[in-house]
């Protein structure tokens, strides 16, 4: 892994001024790297330096959350994030920082390389997953398409009604907000957007393949599965009964379709 790692420092550096000329806003992030092997860390922290970002770095998952939740949290755009850490474990960071509703983008780094593995990390609400062994240019370009994705506004979300109704929900596109029978629902960014791109175009069916690129954008490295992860998410928070949906309708062997 080490020999990996090291053998991309290089290449990864010697694009950097390439780079941050065309995409000045993305390489000046903070990123905060969680990972306890100390060789890995140092290797990754040079790497996305190098690249332009802000980089911290801890190898504790306890001090992870301290950083994410305290003072610093504001500052901190994204996360890489190793599963097995000392202390709180990579998942569990996860799944406490989405409780507390910190929408930080989050990506696993994990030699955990089973399908089920890289499910479970989508599942507690990691946005990407990046297997062990790796080449840093790759993780460079996954850290940048995690921020545009982050950064980016909802497909087709400007000039348009500001209120969309359908039975018991209502979306208030300005204010980014959604009721079910007049109660607030607390969604995460990509749940919000998966939601009006469909109230927007209702009985359209969509392609995972399509929501993949309306809204985590063309760039994304990830598998469709992302796209049933959210969508389940999604169904537990505005259907009644969420394994009989009546928003959110599976098309089988084409995708998802509202209404």
């Amino acid at each position: 892994m080490r020999t990996l790692l090291e053998s991309s420092v290089t290449s990864a550096t010697a694009s950097s001024k390439t780079n941050n000329n065309s995409s000045n806003s993305i390489s000046t992030a903070h990123l905060l790297v969680v990972e306890d092997d100390t060789s890995i860390r140092e290797t990754v922290q040079e790497a996305l330096s190098a690249e332009g970002f802000e980089v911290s770095a801890c190898g504790d998952g306890n001090e992870a959350l301290a950083m994410l939740t305290g003072a610093q949290a504001d500052s901190i755009d994204a996360l890489v994030l190793d599963l097995m850490l000392p202390g709180m474990g990579g998942l569990d960071l996860c799944r406490e920082l989405r409780q507390l509703n910190n929408t930080t983008p989050i990506l696993v780094i994990s030699a955990r390389d089973s399908e089920t593995d890289r499910v479970l990390g989508l599942e507690v609400g990691a946005d990407d997953y990046l297997v062990k062994p790796f080449g840093l240019r790759e993780l460079v370009a996954r850290c940048r398409a995690l921020l545009r994705r982050s950064q980016g506004m909802s497909p087709e979300s400007t000039d348009r009604d500001d209120v969309i109704e359908h039975a018991n929900l209502c979306l208030y596109c300005q204010e980014c907000r959604v009721t079910r029978d007049g109660e607030d629902l607390n969604l995460a960014p990509k749940e919000y957007k998966i939601l009006e791109l469909l109230m927007r175009n209702p009985k359209r069916v969509w392609s995972r393949d399509q929501l993949l690129e309306q809204i985590w954008g063309i760039d994304f490295i990830g598998d469709t599965k992302t796209v049933d992860v959210h969508i389940r998410w999604l169904r537990e928070k505005i259907e009644t009964t969420p394994s009989s949906p009546d928003h959110i309708r599976t098309v089988r062997g084409f995708g998802y379709r509202f209404g």
